[in-house]
């Protein structure tokens, strides 16, 4: 895996707002003048707000999902971040570069040598086969024709398509063809890849497939990526941080533990009541203090405990706890025991509590 610095901001979405229709430019001064809602602008002016005062960063290395519902926003706000569309408001930095301050050459030139991008229809040429389309967007850069062969056919490869290369889309499955988009967009070697849903279309076991390729091929190559979705699964399984979008307004943005122990309001809680806690709630956020065990429980060894890491699962955790003949699992950082997980702890973790909510509520 690339070595790579997870504290450098790639790409900074700073309060930028995306307002569609002819009186726009008029819609975009009531909003900051009069703090109309997006149904005012809509009954005033007839426009539609897409994006609304939206502020993201994403990290060096980082798979950064945005999420929401059909009409929340999420596909505007990723054509923003290469300028498909121009924010009406706000501004987008890549590697510290205003998008909106690039002539045609200078977004030309980010695009082709910073930004991948994959949709869901992943649009290959019918005519080109398989290497011709993976290398299309070296041949739009003028890379020789030699070059750029032995370099989308290296990422034909990193895909699993190193032995089709001489057949056409048609002999394709839909997941084959999803597979040469991603050869196509890594090929040119960028730092970072959108992806508007670009599985949304797949079966669910080959969906879940390309999840799992797409998180351990961009991790491998040090690569990071703004994943689209619309189920939250999905989300959970790719994206190292989720933002949850409604009515083009970014509602919450933190890890799926963080999202899921703690919804900003009640529409992400309602979002994530379903969603199963095994593999999201990890110890850290189930344990109680050792002074607080010791205080339960009188006398106690924590040496004879079973014990894990932080970063255990409940799932983990389960299987300890069943395994052990004891009331606890001592949670060790760095060869100090930080916590235990009790049995009480680990059902309230179950259910989706903290620690800090059932120390709260006792």
């Amino acid at each position: 895996m690339a070595s790579i610095d997870a504290n450098e901001v790639l790409i900074d979405c700073q309060s930028v707002w995306k307002i569609f229709g002819d009186k726009a430019p008029a819609a975009m001064e009531a909003v900051a003048k009069r703090g109309l809602s997006k149904k005012q602008i809509l009954q005033e002016y007839n426009c539609v707000v897409g994006v609304s005062d939206a502020s993201i960063q994403v990290r060096r290395g980082e798979i950064f999902c945005i999420m929401g519902l059909s009409g929340s926003g999420k596909s505007t706000l990723i054509r923003l971040l290469n300028r498909l569309i121009t924010p009406s408001l706000g501004k987008v930095l890549v590697k510290g570069k205003d998008l909106s301050a690039l002539d045609a050459a200078g977004l030309r030139q980010m695009r082709a040598q910073n930004i991948g991008m994959v949709f869901q229809s992943v649009a290959l040429l019918p005519h080109r086969t398989v290497l011709e389309n993976a290398a299309f967007g070296l041949e739009v850069q003028g890379i020789a024709k030699a070059e750029r062969n032995r370099t989308a056919t290296a990422a034909l490869e990193k895909v699993g398509l190193g032995d089709w290369l001489n057949r056409y889309p048609s002999e394709l499955s839909g997941g084959m063809q999803q597979r040469v988009g991603l050869a196509r967009a890594i090929a040119s070697d960028p730092e970072i890849i959108l992806m508007d849903e670009p599985f949304s279309a797949l079966d669910p076991l080959i969906r879940r497939q390309l999840q799992d390729e797409f998180r351990q091929l961009t991790k491998e190559l040090g690569k990071s990526a703004v994943f689209i979705t619309h189920d939250l699964d999905e989300a959970i399984r790719i994206g190292d941080r989720i933002a949850i979008m409604k009515d083009g307004v970014i509602i919450q943005v933190g890890t799926a533990e963080d999202i899921v122990l703690n919804p900003a309001d009640q529409y992400v809680a309602d979002f994530v009541a379903g969603i199963s806690r095994l593999h999201l709630i990890k110890a850290h956020s189930v344990m109680v203090p050792v002074a607080e065990y010791q205080r339960q429980h009188p006398g106690s060894d924590l040496a004879s405990l079973a014990k894990t890491t932080p970063e255990a699962d409940i799932d983990e955790l389960i299987g300890l706890t069943m395994q052990s003949d004891r009331d606890g699992i001592a949670v060790v950082d760095k060869g100090a025991a930080v916590g235990v997980v009790t049995a009480k702890s680990l059902l309230a973790g179950v259910k989706g509590t903290t620690t800090a909510e059932q120390a709260a509520a006792a």
